[in-house]
């Protein structure tokens, strides 16, 4: 059985990322703040290396790797971030990486990918199993760094968590709750081990799309549950067909629950976000600012850190959210 990662593999990811990684700021709005009658704090990982959190874990699970291993190349599969993550890291490290990423994923997406210098290889998001695509890469030797469902990718996506609550403690003040995008589920329960740790009576939220709530459902189940087929979102960063099993044994002990957000309110939270924070955030990363308009989350009075998780958008995909408001 594989281990989950503790808070000491956090700090130790913190370490091998120290000098390589952006420390995105706090910021808020006073706009935001008194239409929800809450301070706001928001971290900005649209302004991380690559534009997004990727980086932070596939960095860290590519440098726990033996030089051997190195040696025989990387592969992942990705519909964007986590591809440009490892794409940046096999860089760094001089290792040949193979991403697969589906037909459908951001075009922004895979040409970062490709100046990289990675190979992309295609498949169907709906039709195909993603695991099936790279099977051959990995039996000819190559390493596979998956999304979300390892302790080194959890672990290095748990900086963030250590990031904001420090950050927290700076300014001063007492989180009542984190809201996190939730996809896989690396983010929200790396912060999730970070911000208990820090502060266990800090309430930790992960948010999905409206149909891809398999994270939401399965801890109301207390099992992991798949999502149903023919559906179709936005937030192309958020898609997959159940949460992990290490992510979802840390989420089931840590969260406060999660929240499903309808693409309507992600792209107003989109358009929120350029207006009041002048940031260009992706659909999926921004699934936690619309959390906040949900009803479901207690935010009379209290303090609440959001995460922005990720900024990769095509423009004219961008265009057309923020001009239909």
């Amino acid at each position: 059985m594989t281990i989950p990662p503790g808070i000491a593999d956090i700090h130790s990811a913190a370490v091998r990322l120290s000098g390589l990684i952006v420390e995105t700021p706090l910021i808020e709005s006073p706009e935001l703040n008194n239409r929800f009658g809450a301070r706001i704090l928001f971290k900005p990982e649209t302004l991380q290396r690559t534009g997004s959190f990727k980086f932070r874990g596939a960095y860290n699970k590519l440098s726990s790797l033996s030089a051997e291993e190195r040696a025989r190349g990387v592969v992942a599969f990705s519909s964007g971030n986590h591809a440009q993550g490892v794409a940046a890291a096999a860089a760094m490290f001089g290792v040949k990486a193979v991403i697969a990423m589906p037909t459908d994923a951001p075009a922004m997406k895979v040409g970062n990918v490709r100046k990289m210098g990675a190979e992309v290889i295609t498949f169907d998001r709906v039709r195909d199993d993603r695991t099936a695509v790279v099977r051959s890469y990995v039996e000819k030797g190559m390493v596979l760094v998956p999304p979300y469902d390892d302790p080194a990718i959890i672990a290095g996506q748990g900086t963030v968590g250590l990031e904001l609550m420090r950050q927290a403690r700076a300014l001063g003040v007492s989180l009542d709750a984190v809201v996190v995008p939730c996809g896989g589920g690396g983010l929200s329960s790396g912060i999730s081990i970070a911000a208990k740790d820090a502060s266990p009576g800090t309430a930790v939220w992960a948010v999905e799309p409206e149909h891809f709530d398999d994270r939401r459902r399965s801890l109301i189940k207390g099992a992991r549950v798949s999502n149903a087929p023919g559906h179709t979102s936005i937030c192309d960063a958020l898609l997959v067909a159940e949460p992990g099993a290490i992510t979802f044994e840390i989420n089931r002990e840590n969260l406060a629950g999660a929240i499903a957000v309808s693409d309507k309110a992600v792209a107003q939270a989109m358009r929120d976000a350029m207006a009041c924070l002048k940031l260009v955030v992706e659909p999926g990363g921004c699934v936690g600012l619309a959390a906040l308009s949900s009803g479901e989350i207690d935010l009379a009075g209290k303090c609440i850190a959001v995460v922005l998780s990720g900024g990769n958008v095509d423009l004219s995909t961008y265009a057309e959210i923020i001009a239909a408001g």
